[in-house]
């Protein structure tokens, strides 16, 4: 593994970090097995915004008694509701789930604490209000309960706010191929490096599509960390198959970049990311294809459930995966996932809660629509 700073944090972190989404829900023993995976292949930076009790116990588990091999990244501002992930600024609830997070995980501090997801000038201005979580924040670190302080979002012109008003150390942002040109992202980048803000790269594999077979993506405001972008889907066409080392190795290569932390549901998908440790120049060749990313748009899910809880119960990413899928090619297996979820997308009351939580602008009722036509 090679190590970089983490901005002006002083700590080192591992070129691969590691995020933590496609865990949910899986058996403790498939956790304990990809953490420690991780953490054997030299892997030392994780990010766990996720509430959900079975999910912190099965995680505090696979961290016990390696704690001091890893850096931690909590997320002020992500709550459970019944089992489902909701963002909240609700002072209590972020106070109750950070000492939450503390107690499970089996530590007395988070090494990164982030200021959860936020996009939208209005949330930033409250969270930055007096009494908002930077506030909360700034007490829990001079408790000693967090060391570094750090902002998550996926909109250019919030976060590069931030970065410049100072104050913070680390930045989760979305870099991968799919924003290559997109206005905006070049002047954020060297925001970071002209103020040493380490920057975590989420969604290397732009919510997997990169990897897709199909020579024809769509390329959507939250691929490329500008929410707040208007705009319809724009297909773009490949010009040759992506590996997951090349999508690393792009992210890698961008000003700024501290860590790059690709989901892994399973081995595979671990070593599938570890693999561009040991890669050589040809395997990490990315220069040939950046051309065709050279334009964007918005509107496809990533199947992150920000837009939790849904008050029918649905599990938003997970019947939208499966849309996505069956759109490609339907299969018995996938009706099968489809009947074993909780709730149909026949469900949906259109209420229109998602879509005002949704940080990539996916009409989710209409999704819902298609599913439910093409599942039931």
């Amino acid at each position: 593994m090679h190590y970089r700073p983490l901005g002006r944090t002083g700590l080192q972190v591992g070129a691969i970090g590691l995020g933590t989404e496609y865990l949910i829900e899986q058996t403790d023993a498939k956790v304990a097995a990809v953490i420690h995976a991780a953490l054997d292949g030299g892997v030392n930076y994780f990010d766990l915004f996720f509430a959900q009790a079975r999910f912190r116990d099965q995680m505090g588990a696979a961290f016990a008694g390696r704690r001091h091999q890893a850096v931690l990244a909590a997320h002020l501002g992500a709550a459970d509701v019944d089992g489902q992930y909701q963002c909240t600024r609700d002072p209590a609830s972020c106070e109750h789930f950070f000492h939450d997070f503390l107690r499970r995980y089996r530590t007395d501090h988070v090494d990164v604490l982030f200021l959860h997801n936020s996009d939208t000038q209005e949330d930033l201005d409250a969270i930055l209000a007096p009494g908002g979580l930077r506030e909360m924040a700034l007490r829990v670190q001079a408790e000693g309960k967090a060391r570094f302080l750090g902002f998550s979002g996926h909109n250019t012109e919030t976060a590069r706010q931030v970065v410049v008003a100072g104050g913070i150390d680390v930045l989760m942002f979305p870099v991968n191929l799919t924003s290559h040109a997109m206005p905006g992202r070049a002047e954020l980048l060297a925001a970071c490096a002209a103020r040493q803000v380490g920057l975590v790269a989420m969604k290397p594999y732009a919510g997997g599509n990169l990897l897709r077979a199909e020579s024809a993506i769509l390329v959507d405001t939250y691929k490329m960390g500008r929410a707040a972008l208007a705009g319809a889907p724009l297909r773009v066409e490949k010009s040759a198959p992506l590996t997951p080392v090349q999508c690393l190795a792009y992210v890698l290569q961008q000003e700024a970049v501290s860590t790059v932390v690709p989901g892994a549901a399973d081995l595979c998908q671990l070593e599938a990311a570890l693999a561009w440790t040991a890669a050589g120049e040809a395997e990490r060749e990315v220069a040939d294809v950046a051309a065709a990313y050279a334009h964007f748009g918005n509107g496809e899910c990533v199947h992150c459930n920000h837009c939790l809880p849904c008050p029918a119960r649905i599990d938003v990413g997970q019947t939208l995966r499966l849309l996505q899928l069956a759109k490609a090619r339907m299969t018995p297996a996938l009706r099968e996932d489809y009947a074993a979820l909780p709730a149909r997308a026949s469900e949906c009351l259109s209420c229109g809660d998602c879509v005002s939580r949704c940080p990539f602008g996916v009409d989710v009722p209409a999704q819902m629509a298609t599913a439910a036509q093409l599942f039931e």
